[in-house]
């Protein structure tokens, strides 16, 4: 399977000056294009001997402090961040032929905040939230439904659910953002942002 990239030039002198505006160009062009859930990113995390792992959430916020998602904090990918904080996103905007790439740590949002995001979520996901041990082995699937209708008894619609102790909003803290921008030929533009103290400093990358 091959195809060819065939795009406008990512130059320097397109770049906001800082790495998050870019992003907000880059996702609103995204998501008015329709492509289906824009803020899907992979989230690689590592154990302290550099063991790695990967899977797909959802992007719910993003300002100029960081990426923010929610999970499990006992979660796989929770306890690594625990152990170890330094996280990489990818966003594979496939369609557009781009992607953004961004290493950065990871560090817990307040509970307040964690609260307001819950309230949010529809009834039946606050309830998913208490049910499921996330990463943890269970037995059968009618076992997590189980839990699931347990829950919606004691906590039926309209009820308010209390936010799960183990569960909240991760922020990433980004050290280097990368966009890259597929081309003709594999000669792919990659422009990556490096944090230096309070600024930023851009580099091309060969692809």
């Amino acid at each position: 399977m091959r195809e060819q990239y065939r795009s406008t030039p990512l130059l320097e002198s397109d770049l906001a000056a800082d790495p998050m505006d870019q992003f907000a160009r880059w996702f609103k062009e995204t998501a008015e294009c329709g492509l289906h859930e824009p803020n899907a990113m992979v989230v690689s995390t590592a154990t302290p001997d550099g063991r790695p792992s990967s899977r797909t959430v959802l992007l719910k916020h993003y300002d100029g402090q960081g990426f923010v998602f929610f999970t499990n904090y006992t979660s796989r990918k929770g306890q690594e961040i625990a152990a170890n904080p330094y996280v990489s996103l990818l966003f594979p905007w496939h369609q557009l032929a781009r992607q953004v790439v961004v290493t950065g740590r990871a560090a817990r949002i307040g509970r307040d905040e964690t609260a307001a995001y819950f309230r949010t979520r529809p009834h039946g996901s606050q309830l998913g939230a208490w049910a499921s041990d996330q990463s943890a082995p269970i037995g059968t699937r009618e076992e997590l439904l189980a839990r699931y209708e347990q829950l919606a008894a004691r906590y039926p619609e309209g009820e308010q659910v209390p936010v799960p102790p183990r569960w909240g909003g991760l922020r990433i803290t980004p050290g280097t953002v990368e966009f890259w921008q597929g081309h003709e030929n594999r000669l792919h533009d990659r422009l990556r942002y490096v944090a230096e103290g309070r600024h930023w400093r851009v580099e091309r990358l060969c692809p």
